[in-house]
Order: structure tokens, then sequence, then C-alpha cells
């Protein structure tokens, strides 16, 4: 017999639609609650409200303060599933990912349209992350979002659509498997899966910029005024930038503070392959962290936790190879 954990952080898996304003708010009680009835016997599912927050308002504290728990509970359960809003769902997924060590399965869900609204994804979607938290392939697999019938690797996820059911996707590679009403099918599996012990949050000051054409220098003076602990830019095509940044970023580079570098395409890998002023091969030889295949939004979290382990650049710059 298997054990379930849902975890419930928020959401609009959590609210509820007022019929006559159209508003979706929270509800004192999870509208979702005794899911067990579902299911047979075989399957005990155990519940509890973590946090009760719209996803915008979750936190790196509240993501590491969700690590623990699970932490604490993984010898008790055979699997997890937390609900979470879509917001920041891939976030809070990735950050799990990056520090939990475990082989069981830990599942994300929510929904796109709270549970009384018509069509509603929200029942859908916490039935068949309970499917695929007790299904023995899923384990081994790392953190997974369950949405729309699909399932996704933390790391690739990004929701695509401000309202669509099918939004989450991951443009790169695609689901890692599917529900049918009778299977759930994984089209392949997990190479490498490395995780990074922190124990506190102490803090998450790290800004996500995004370039553009025309971008200069006042921006990166702004920012490296105010003293942050590091610096993620989404770059322009392969990993470049407009040339009239360049200076800024030598001067925040020579005061040690780390700066990732992603793309703003959704598909690809930046890499530094233009030889021209604030071309990728530049910015590489001045010290800047090239991270493949991460979202600007993912790269963060990554080096939130990264910079808890180590203010070594190097170090940190190992931490986005592996």
């Amino acid at each position: 017999m298997k054990k379930i954990l849902i975890i419930h952080t928020g959401g609009t898996i959590s609210m509820l639609e007022n019929k006559e304003t159209g508003e979706i708010r929270p509800v004192k009680e999870h509208p979702l609650s005794n899911i067990s009835k579902h299911f047979t016997d075989s399957l005990i599912i155990d519940e509890q409200v973590l946090f009760d927050l719209p996803s915008p308002q979750i936190t790196p504290q509240h993501m590491l303060k969700l690590a623990n728990e699970i932490e604490k509970l993984i010898p008790s359960y055979d699997g997890f599933i937390v609900t979470h809003g879509t917001d920041t769902l891939e976030e809070t997924a990735y950050f799990l990912d990056l520090v939990l060590k475990t082989n069981k399965p830990v599942i994300l869900t929510g929904a796109m349209r709270s549970s009384n609204e018509i069509g509603s994804d929200a029942l859908h979607n916490l039935l068949s992350s309970i499917r695929v938290a007790s299904e023995g392939e899923a384990r081994e697999k790392g953190v997974l979002v369950v949405m729309n019938d699909e399932i996704h690797l933390a790391e690739n996820v990004t929701k695509t659509s401000t309202s669509n059911v099918a939004t989450f996707q991951s443009p790169q590679f695609g689901p890692i498997g599917i529900l049918t009403k009778e299977k759930i099918i994984f089209h392949r599996t997990r190479l490498s899966h490395t995780t990074f012990k922190i124990n506190n949050m102490s803090n998450d000051d790290v800004i996500l910029l995004k370039a553009y054409s025309g971008m200069n220098e006042q921006l990166f003076k702004a920012v490296h005024k105010s003293n942050p602990r590091g610096i993620v830019i989404e770059a322009l095509g392969q990993g470049n930038l407009p040339k009239d940044t360049v200076q800024a970023l030598k001067e925040i580079i020579q005061d040690r503070i780390p700066v990732v570098l992603v793309s703003r395409c959704f598909k690809g890998n930046v890499q530094p392959a233009y030889g021209y002023d604030g071309g990728g091969k530049q910015l590489n030889e001045l010290g800047i962290i090239f991270a493949d295949g991460l979202t600007g939004p993912k790269a963060r979290i990554k080096l939130i936790i990264a910079l808890e382990m180590s203010k070594d650049v190097e170090l940190i710059k190992k931490m986005f190879i592996t």
C-alpha cells in the first residue's frame, strides 16, 4: 500500500470564482480536500496546508521551507504532490529539483481555472498528479510538473500562456511523459541530476534583467549601485549584448558580483560565438557565467542557491556547468 502526501500552498487550484463578480479568490477550506474518495483503498492519501498564498507572493524563503518539510517527511511517504499557483510554479519546482535529494516522486501541479469555473482543470490535474506520484517509473526523475495530461521535468518546463489550460510546455525538449486514461507513458528518462544542500536562505537579492535593442550602461550602473549579490541577464540571441553595456559589466565583475547569462530566446543554448564588442566571446572573457538551457527566472533560482553555498565566483561557475 502506497502513501502519498499532498502539500497545499495556495494558488488558483485552491480558489473559487465568485459567480456574481467573476472574481477569483481564496476560500477557507481547500475545494479539493478529501481527494482520496476518488481512489481505491490501496492508496493512502494525506493532506496538509503549508501556505495559502497566490504564487506571486511565494518567495525563495517559502520554497526552502517547503523543501525542508518534504525532506523531513521523505521516510514516511512514497511520493509527494505540491499544489501551487501557476505564476511561479516553475520556479518552485526548479528550486525543489535543485535541493531535494530523493529518488521518490515529487510532483507540482496547479490549475488555470478554479474548481467551480466551467472547464476547470483543477481536479483533473490533481488526480493526474496522484497517479504519477504513485507510479514506480516516476522515481529517479527529479521533480516533475504534471499539468494537462503531460509530465514535464522541472528544469525544462515554463508557463507559455496567461490563461490557456495547456500553458505549461517544455519548448526545448518537450514533455518527458504523458497520461492517458489507462496508462502513464514516459518517453525518455533523465541522464543526470545534481542537487545542492542549503540550510537557510540568508538573502535572495539577485537581480534579473532582460536585454533589449539600444540597451546601455544606465540600468547596469543603477543595479550595481544597489550592491546586489548577483545578476542574471536574459541576453540577445546566442548570448550577446549591446556594446554600450560592456564597461558597466566590467565594473560589476571587478567587484566580484557574479553575472549569469542566459538567452531571452526560449529555445537553444548560449555560447561564446560572436567576437564583436558585446558579443558572447567578449562577455565570456570578462568572466560572465554562461548558463545553458535555463530561463532567466530559473537561472536566478540557481544563482540564489549557489550564493548560499559559496561567494567564490569560480565555484559558482562550476555549479552552473554540472
